[in-house]
């Protein structure tokens, strides 16, 4: 009897697979009209679609002209708003056209979903009055968000530690590099908030407080290496990022060298964001495959979700010596049922210089055999040609990455990770030019 319960789920699967596309024909036959007009407005150029009308309470307006003359317009599909109920990261695929430089793909982002954005206004709401409905641009004067003015000449940590993980332990020079490369406003380039209208004052707050993702874009740019998205810029709650490529998990199955020179680059940026001139540590709090994209022409991973790092500033630590500021740091493995989680102390992140919160988290949630997603189980390194596997050294390297044997077994295992898929990838190219 058991043996014919498999065969009767997988007609009931189909049997829903069957519904739903009949029900997606259904709707598409009762919204004819709607599709039509759909396919000819550009909603983009509303104010209240992009909740232009919400600012100072949004992301920004620096590239409202070009929402406004028509600029940007979504991709065909972006179009059907009945499609958005399975769209809930509210993240858009669209053109972005000008004159001289043709036609562009971007990415637009509200920055969370419909229920995060609304939670948004209730909070601003109950800061000003206590109450969680109100008139949200009233609101907003009412707020520390307006009360941080332009007499005050910088934006100093104790006024906004802990807001977000940004600026969970946020220092001095930090601060001053953020509102610097603050690109919501004409007169970047200065760290003095004075230099800010009100306006612009309150729109870097609220992005710092509510979701910071834009302003690690454009503090830490891809212009100068950091591997980041591009920020483009913002219209209310609608910012424009430039288009990487596919997510990560495009490449789950790719043929085996190339995952190897993903698994090398992705290794690389845990280094980069850990170990760097600047002594900044951007340790990634969040790490999923769906975190990550690949450029179609030249193959290079970058971050695309960037709202949940935390920055330590490794100059301000060796300064201000807290306890065990000199001791390394190793994050914990701990079993885990969940896809995509981590382990980690945020206090910890920012009290000690050496930290191998980064290689932990790209190696349990993207290359290991730990790591989850989707319903599969194994990482980006699944499946190595036979004589790789027959030796054995990669695998002892991802599991001693994952879950170190040894005291300070992560780093040196990280370290002999990025030599070894370097190695590898080496080795393909050479045989692939022979």
């Amino acid at each position: 009897m058991l043996r014919f319960l498999p065969l009767k789920l997988g007609r009931l699967y189909r049997c829903l697979k069957l519904l739903l596309v009949v029900g997606l024909f259904v709707i598409l036959l009762m919204n004819t009209h709607n599709l039509f007009a759909s396919f000819q407005k550009n909603e983009l150029t509303d104010r209240r679609f992009i909740n232009l009308n919400k600012c100072p309470a949004c992301f920004g307006t620096s590239w409202c002209r070009k929402f406004m003359n028509g600029q940007v317009s979504f991709e065909t599909w972006g179009r059907l708003r009945f499609l958005d109920v399975f769209n809930v990261k509210n993240v858009y695929f669209a053109q972005y056209g000008e004159p001289r430089e043709g036609t562009r793909r971007v990415v637009l982002k509200r920055l969370g979903s419909n229920q995060e954005l609304a939670e948004i206004d209730q909070k601003i709401c109950k800061r000003a009055t206590g109450r969680p409905r109100c008139d949200l641009i009233q609101a907003m004067y009412k707020t520390e968000f307006a009360r941080i003015n332009g007499d005050v000449r910088l934006l100093t940590p104790e006024v906004v530690e802990g807001w977000s993980d940004l600026v969970h332990c946020p220092s001095q020079r930090l601060l001053d590099r953020v509102v610097r490369r603050y690109a919501e406003t004409k007169d970047s380039g200065s760290f003095l908030l004075k230099n800010l209208k009100d306006t612009e004052r309150m729109q870097l707050l609220m992005t710092l407080a509510f979701n910071p993702e834009p302003l690690v874009l454009q503090s830490f740019p891809s212009d100068e290496g950091w591997p980041f998205a591009k920020y483009l810029g913002a219209c209310g709650r609608m910012v424009a990022v430039n288009y990487v490529g596919e997510e990560l998990w495009s490449f789950y199955n790719a043929p085996w060298e190339k995952r190897v020179d993903l698994a090398r680059q992705l290794m690389d940026i845990a280094e980069q964001l850990t170990n760097n001139d600047f002594e900044f540590a951007l340790y990634l709090l969040d790490v999923s495959f769906d975190n990550f994209a690949v450029g179609p022409r030249d193959g290079k991973v970058i971050v695309v979700d960037a709202e949940n790092v935390l920055v330590a500033d490794k100059r301000l630590i060796k300064q201000n010596k807290p306890e065990n500021y000199d001791v390394w740091y190793e994050s914990r493995f701990e079993e885990c049922d969940r896809e995509a989680c981590l382990s980690f102390s945020k206090d910890s992140l920012c009290s000690r210089v050496t930290v191998d919160h980064n290689y932990y988290a790209i190696c349990q949630n993207l290359l290991s055999r730990f790591a989850k997603w989707r319903g599969s189980t194994g990482g980006l390194l699944h499946d190595p040609p036979a004589h790789i596997a027959k030796d054995g050294q990669l695998e002892a390297l991802l599991d001693e990455c994952t879950k170190p044997k040894k005291r300070y077994g992560r780093f040196q295992a990280a370290k002999e990770l990025r030599e070894y898929l370097t190695q590898l990838a080496a080795s393909s190219s050479s045989a692939t030019a022979r």
